[in-house]
Formats: structure tokens, C-alpha cells, sequence
């Protein structure tokens, strides 16, 4: 079944002292003030951190799930995602708690079971 924008909300909500907060007009979840997920107009679709050396590897390897906004988002550590093209709420879940791993103050990291970075990563 694919995902849904209700999904996103659900997931994202569900993470260490997130909330929802409009921007633009659409939803976004923040963590510590910092943006880490954004529903795109048409629910459809979403927006995500995401290290920008990471992208072109990602939409190679997946482009019927990930693409950026040429013009938009060619600047800025972003990535979307096309909701129903991912597999599960699992997926959903990963994609989501890397993003909220890149936002959220390192205190936070280890109340998430999935979002404590391994010490190669510097976290």
C-alpha cells in the first residue's frame, strides 16, 4: 500500500520533540526549530534533508522515488520524495528519521532508537 501524506505526519510527529508547524502554505516538521521534512502541495510528495554530495547517487539509483526541484533546491541539502513510490511505512520511517537525525541536536539522538549516528560519522 502506498504511503501517504498521513504517514509523513504520523512518522514525523511521532519523533523527539517534533512539531508541525505551516511555511509556504504547507506543513513541515520541525525539530529544535530546524526544518527537517515538508509535504509538498500536492501531498504527494515530500521534502527532505539530504546531504548534497548524496543526491545525484540517490535519484540515480531511485529516480522514480527521488528528485530535486532544478532551479529550487540545486543550493540547499534537500532531497524529495515521491511518497507512493516508496516500498512501505518503513521506508517512510528511515527516510524520515535520517532527515530528523541531520536536524535534531545531538542530545536527541539517542531518544530515537534509529537516530543515534555511529561514531564514524562524527555524531
Amino acid at each position: 500500500m502506498p504511503t501517504t501524506a498521513a504517514d509523513v505526519r504520523s512518522i514525523a510527529l511521532s519523533l523527539p520533540e517534533t512539531s508541525e508547524k505551516l511555511a509556504w502554505g504547507q506543513p513541515t516538521f520541525r525539530v529544535a526549530g530546524k526544518i527537517f521534512a515538508a509535504l509538498g502541495d500536492d501531498d504527494a510528495t515530500m521534502g527532505v534533508k539530504c546531504p548534497i554530495e548524496d543526491r545525484a547517487e540517490l535519484i540515480a539509483s531511485e529516480p522514480q522515488k527521488f528528485f530535486v526541484r532544478p532551479g529550487h533546491d540545486d543550493a540547499y541539502a534537500w532531497l524529495r520524495v515521491r511518497l507512493a513510490a516508496l516500498d512501505d511505512t518503513a521506508e517512510l520511517t528511515a527516510v524520515l528519521v535520517d532527515s530528523w537525525r541531520q536536524a535534531a541536536p545531538r542530545r536527541l539522538h539517542s531518544a530515537h532508537p534509529g537516530a543515534a549516528r555511529p561514531p564514524s560519522e562524527g555524531g
